[in-house]
């Protein structure tokens, strides 16, 4: 169903919505103002994607292509704005129940790319709070993280995740590290200086930062899975629910 077809209202959503059910119709995922706005996010961040794959082509770039798509900050981007987008063109009853926890996964690691660009990877000096960035670096470094956290926390949801679904969040995390000190091995390249051995501090100095990295995405992946959960009891309720690994 596109979004200009007639709609008969929001379709009941498994577990179904049993509390605050006015506030929860009107930010339920089936309205045309919120498919809208997610249709919109995703192509935006698409957009921002091809401008810099575009740029990675010109001389003098300090990435090409093939390590333009090695970062995490792409791929998560990536993968949110087709998710995104899909959840705009499709009613929720269409899309599997695990979608929330993937959609989940997506919340952690954009959120964790916007924590970790301010930390580790902003040049020296720029405000964590300014938003005079590179086009691309603003949508995919401030306005994704801050919006995806948004629909997070406020769209109806129901279905809830067991204290499990932190730790199957990471398994992403985990192999891009591995992924990344594996390609570094064998071109010399690491996406992040954080995790490049060749540097000042050596190993040790990778492995700290790894460390505090790992431990960051750990207590933000149980906050994000928290927060979702409690916003859908918001919907749901506590007793009988019923929840998804």
């Amino acid at each position: 169903m596109s979004l200009t077809e007639p709609a008969a209202g929001p379709t009941p959503l498994v577990p179904p919505v049993r509390r605050n059910n006015a506030a929860n119709r009107v930010l339920h995922p089936d309205r045309p103002w919120i498919r809208t706005v997610r249709i919109l996010a995703g192509l935006y961040m698409l957009a921002a994607l091809v401008q810099k794959t575009v740029d990675a082509t010109l001389p003098g770039n300090d990435v090409d292509i093939p390590q333009l798509y090695s970062e995490f900050t792409v791929q998560a981007n990536l993968a949110l704005a087709l998710v995104w987008i899909v959840s705009g063109s499709r009613r929720r009853n269409l899309l599997p129940r695990w979608w929330d926890h993937l959609f989940g996964a997506l919340v952690l690691y954009l959120v964790m790319t916007g924590l970790i660009y301010v930390v580790l990877v902003a040049p020296p000096g720029e405000p964590w709070w300014s938003w005079d960035l590179y086009w691309p670096q603003m949508v995919h470094h401030r306005l994704a993280p801050l919006l995806v956290a948004l629909d997070w926390l406020l769209v109806t949801r129901t279905v809830q995740g067991t204290w499990g679904r932190p730790l199957a969040w990471l398994v992403y995390p985990g192999a891009f590290l591995a992924f990344s000190w594996g390609r570094g091995a064998l071109d010399g390249w690491y996406v992040y200086d954080f995790l490049d051995p060749t540097l000042d501090g050596g190993w040790a100095r990778v492995f700290v930062a790894t460390a505090q990295v790992l431990v960051a995405f750990l207590v933000v992946s149980v906050l994000v899975h928290a927060a979702g959960n409690a916003r859908s009891a918001l919907a749901a309720g506590k007793g009988g629910r019923v929840r998804d690994p």
